[in-house]
C-alpha cells in the first residue's frame, strides 16, 4: 500500500505553507539589470532600495555610459547608473514604486529617468544628507527621447 499523495490545494487547506515567507517571495521576483561604477556608493544604496522592494537585481560594475547608449536613453537625462527591467530603460535614482507602476501600466515608452542625482531620492537619502530632500521629477521617456512628468516629488 502506497502513501497517500496530497494535492497543492490539500496542502494549502491544511495550512502547511511555510510561515515567515514574505508575500513577494511566493511569486517570481522581477529581474533588473543595473550598470554602475564600481566605486559609487549611492548606486549601491539604490540597488538595496530595489531589492527591498522585491526586485531581483544583477549588477554590472562596468560603468553605465555604454548601457545608456545601447538602451537609447538620451545623455541629457543621464545619471550615475542605468538599469533595464522588462524591456524598459531606467536611468538614475527612480523610486521602486514608480518602476512597479511602470510595469503595471505598461506604457509605450523607452522608460523612466531621474536626471542627475537629486538629494532625497532613493540612494541619495543616506544619513550624510541629514534628512534633506530636494524636489525632483521622475520623467517618462518616449522612444524618441521626448519626456513628460510621470511623478513629481516635492
Amino acid at each position: 500500500m502506497s502513501a497517500p499523495t496530497l494535492s497543492r490545494r490539500s496542502v494549502l487547506a491544511m495550512g502547511l505553507v511555510p510561515l515567515g515567507l514574505p508575500a513577494w517571495a511566493a511569486k517570481e521576483r522581477t529581474a533588473v539589470q543595473v550598470w554602475k561604477d564600481p566605486n559609487c556608493g549611492c548606486c549601491k544604496d539604490w540597488v538595496v532600495h530595489l531589492e527591498q522592494a522585491g526586485f531581483k537585481v544583477t549588477v554590472q560594475q562596468t560603468g553605465n555610459a555604454d548601457a545608456r547608449k545601447r538602451l537609447g536613453m538620451p545623455d541629457a537625462l543621464g545619471s550615475c547608473h542605468t538599469a533595464e527591467v522588462a524591456g524598459y530603460a531606467i536611468e538614475g535614482h527612480v523610486p521602486a514604486k514608480e518602476i512597479q507602476r511602470l510595469l503595471r501600466e505598461k506604457p509605450k515608452a523607452l522608460g523612466l529617468a531621474v536626471p542627475g542625482m537629486p538629494v532625497g531620492s532613493p540612494g541619495m537619502d543616506g544619513a550624510i544628507y541629514q534628512g534633506r530632500k530636494d524636489p525632483y521629477d521622475v520623467l517618462l521617456v518616449a522612444k524618441g527621447g521626448a519626456t513628460s512628468i510621470y511623478q513629481s516629488y516635492r
